[in-house]
């Protein structure tokens, strides 16, 4: 996988200790067209998964297993994702941008 080869070692550790085989979680908001989003890690209460419609990984809660309990629109690469997750097991806090829900209507542009 390309996303492991620029992994640090650190990154690579962590990947390797939280990965799963992925499988389909549900999420209300956007997922139920495509029968859900494909989670490929689990740490504590957070799901990696990729999110084919914007083309890019986001972390997110859960509550129970095989639904996620957030949306996200990241565009994120999985080596970017991981180390997001690295940085906040070492700070404590989630370093990660999280960009929301789409906004229906016409594009203004500024």
């Amino acid at each position: 996988m390309e996303a492991e080869g620029r992994m640090s070692p650190r990154v690579f550790r962590l990947w390797e200790a939280i990965r799963i085989v992925p499988e389909k979680w549900r999420e209300a908001a956007f997922g139920d067209p495509g029968g859900g989003f494909w989670v490929v890690a689990i740490i504590g209460r957070k799901a990696l998964w990729y999110n084919d419609i914007e083309d890019g990984f986001n972390c997110s809660s859960y509550y129970v297993v095989g639904t996620l309990a957030e949306y996200w629109c990241n565009q994120d690469g999985l080596e970017v994702a991981v180390q997001n997750l690295l940085s906040t097991l070492d700070a404590g806090v989630d370093p990660a941008l999280r960009l929301g829900l789409p906004v229906t209507g016409p594009y203004l542009p500024e």
